[in-house]
């Protein structure tokens, strides 16, 4: 048994996957509720992995050690980025994603998606995953490293649909922050299904509907 994640089977022999990445000081349990809300015809044959992030110590919260995907040393996100940790976390990503294949779920089956932190690590990951993937969903999320993408990026994931969400009213991760991150990915020439709610840094009733719908069309 994973202990490193929270994994929700389908009623029938899974035939996709969703791994989802949940934000700084949470854990795997955070977005476990969502699955019953979603469409039947989706989850009785997709598998639901919520990895747990490791521990690290987050300057931005004086040092205190809590589940986190990377550093954040400032609150102004572009500057001195963790690289350090952020491929770490890749690397976390791309050993869940390996799993799945070996389970016989084709790349082409599996969605990286993630709030906040957890959105910024799908993203990053799926940009440069060289099988193709399902799509990559980004919530309440930006992009990382984004002065080195252009060069990492992979062929094999140019045509992935991108899902973006994102609060009006977000103080965490500010909006002009994720419509930059659109902005870039759409300058490199990727399909981005973009929605604004109003809402701050968190997930509302109507962004799940439309979640369901996107997640339907990708896997269903």
């Amino acid at each position: 048994m994973n202990t490193n994640a929270v994994i929700i089977e389908p009623n029938e022999p899974a035939t996709a996957s969703v791994i989802w990445l949940h934000g700084l000081g949470a854990s795997g349990h955070d977005f476990e509720p969502i699955v019953p809300e979603l469409s039947e015809n989706l989850t009785r044959k997709t598998r639901f992995i919520f990895p747990h992030a490791p521990h690290r110590s987050i300057t931005i919260n004086g040092g205190m050690v809590m589940p986190g995907w990377y550093d954040v040393t400032a609150m102004d996100i572009p500057t001195q980025q963790d690289a350090i940790g952020i491929q770490d976390s890749e690397q976390i990503l791309c050993q869940y994603i390996s799993q799945e294949i070996e389970q016989g779920i084709s790349s082409q089956r599996i969605v990286l998606a993630g709030f906040s932190q957890g959105g910024a690590i799908a993203l990053h990951t799926g940009l440069r995953y060289a099988q193709t993937l399902a799509g990559i969903m980004v919530l309440s999320s930006y992009l990382l490293l984004a002065d080195t993408v252009e060069k990492e990026i992979h062929a094999a994931n140019r045509q992935t649909p991108i899902f973006m969400a994102h609060g009006q009213h977000d103080p965490t991760i500010l909006l002009a922050h994720a419509e930059r991150s659109r902005t870039k990915l759409e300058q490199h020439g990727y399909r981005v299904e973009w929605h604004s709610y109003n809402m701050q840094h968190s997930v509302c009733p109507n962004e799940i509907v439309d979640i369901s719908d996107w997640l339907n069309g990708r896997l269903s």
